[in-house]
């Protein structure tokens, strides 16, 4: 079993990273960070990087998979983790106004109706 987090190189994708690699630590279980990007922008090697040394320290094994495969994120997050059986999958959720509170980001919400285990939304 695997702990899967959505990653991009944003503070809602920095804060869902953090999580997961502590939930990976708590479960003593592998994380596999997934950077889906339809145009192959939007990777931090260096934040990934430093949280993989860090990680494996504490016997957690990471797994970087950079998707680019022209899907939407949500679609390659509930693809990996139906395809890993993953346990968990951890994704960030930006601050949202009043209004923009009545409708959730499309891609968190498919992840949280569609993903095949519980999701761990985190605020940054």
């Amino acid at each position: 079993m695997a702990i899967v987090v959505g990653y991009i190189p944003t503070k809602e994708g920095a804060a869902a990273l953090a999580r997961a690699g502590e939930e990976a630590v708590l479960r003593r279980t592998d994380l596999v960070v997934i950077n889906s990007n339809r145009d192959g922008a939007g990777n931090d090697s260096e934040e990934l990087q430093r949280l993989g040394d860090d990680l494996k320290g504490e016997g957690v094994t990471v797994t970087v998979r950079q998707l680019i495969r022209g899907n939407e994120p949500a679609e390659d997050l509930i693809a990996v983790a139906e395809e890993i059986g993953a346990e968990l999958i951890v994704i960030g959720l930006r601050r949202r106004t009043p209004v923009g509170k009545l409708i959730l980001g499309s891609n968190a919400q498919r992840i949280l109706l569609d993903a095949p285990c519980p999701v761990l939304a985190v605020k940054s």
